[in-house]
């Protein structure tokens, strides 16, 4: 099952539709402050959708426990960071503790990402 890239292309397709619409069709809708939050958060789903992708090329040649973690870390920061920003923009929605808590995801997958390298070959 290739979850990660799954995953990755979904983020990747979402990340560069909300960037599109940052940049063409939200003007008329949302104030400047609202579309720095989903530019933010279009940039950190593209990012972060690349990153899915890598552990899933990772995990062809070895998949390891803390790969997958890393790849669970990256999708749960793309849905609570971005999911987040989104919903602040287009809702007035506060996000609370999910934003921040999203943005620990993804340092946490990153450092999840670098032991993985030195895992077993």
């Amino acid at each position: 099952m290739r979850i990660w890239l799954a995953l990755g292309a979904l983020n990747g397709l979402v990340g560069v539709a909300m960037g599109a619409a940052a940049a063409h069709a939200l003007a008329a809708t949302l104030d400047e402050s609202q579309i720095a939050l989903v530019r933010t958060a279009s940039l950190y789903q593209c990012l972060h959708a690349l990153a899915l992708v890598g552990v899933e090329a990772m995990g062809e040649r070895r998949m390891s426990l803390r790969l997958g973690f890393a790849g669970l870390l990256f999708a749960a920061g793309c849905l609570a960071f971005c999911g987040g920003l989104y919903a602040r923009a287009f809702f007035d929605v506060a996000a609370g503790p999910l934003v921040p808590a999203g943005g620990v995801a993804f340092l946490a997958g990153w450092f999840m990402l670098f032991l993985a390298a030195f895992g077993r070959r």
